[in-house]
């Protein structure tokens, strides 16, 4: 699971958490990873909260460790997301680094899921390509943020910035990606699961919507 998807995000159990918690409650999820999710982190600052407070048998890893994760164990069935924008042909933007999750899914022949509640859907965007990325401020992968162990064992939650990279360091940073339909193998809202026609890349959101 990538980014943060629960209830601290959203209401309830959230869109792709609300997938994680609904498989334990029906004892059929024996395990989960969740990624960091730079550069805010906040797969290990929100999302480990949740799946601690929900008792989900799950593990924290690098974002860059998912290809290697999904070539060992076999016994991985799919990558879920949550998303900020679907398109009509089902196009996703989502937090940065989604994209090249889909990709490693379907190179390794996982499911890649989405889930995105229905007013996440822009029925009137034909595509991804009408997507606008932001393009976040440097400072946001220069220097991390967080708490230093020797307060927190105190009890002081007072947050500490470090630099990570030379002053005069420029980067790029853009806050989403868009990851075509085509790697994307069904889009979960809350009034089902929508899956695409055979022999089709796209889905018809439209017609699974009306």
């Amino acid at each position: 699971m990538h980014y943060n998807a629960g209830a601290l995000a959203t209401t309830g159990y959230g869109m792709a958490l609300g997938i994680a918690c609904t498989l334990n409650e029906l004892n059929v999820l024996s395990h989960m990873y969740f990624t960091k999710t730079r550069p805010y982190n906040q797969g290990v600052h929100l999302m480990a909260v949740e799946l601690l407070e929900e008792h989900i048998p799950s593990m924290h890893m690098c974002n860059l460790a998912v290809s290697a994760l999904l070539q060992s164990d076999l016994g991985i069935q799919a990558i879920v997301v949550g998303a900020d924008r679907v398109a009509a042909n089902g196009d996703t933007a989502n937090k940065i680094g989604t994209y090249q999750l889909a990709i490693t899914a379907h190179h390794h022949n996982r499911l890649f899921i989405v889930a995105a509640p229905s007013t996440s859907i822009n029925l009137d965007m034909p595509s991804g390509k009408q997507i606008e990325i932001e393009q976040r401020d440097p400072s946001e992968i220069l220097v991390q943020s967080g708490f230093t162990q020797s307060l927190v064992a105190t009890g002081s939650l007072e947050p500490a910035s470090v630099q990570v990279a030379p002053v005069e360091t420029r980067a790029w940073n853009p806050s989403f990606d868009v990851t075509p339909a085509a790697l994307i193998s069904a889009i979960i809202t809350e009034k089902g699961v929508i899956t695409k026609q055979p022999n089709s890349s796209k889905f018809d959101l439209k017609a699974a919507l009306s």
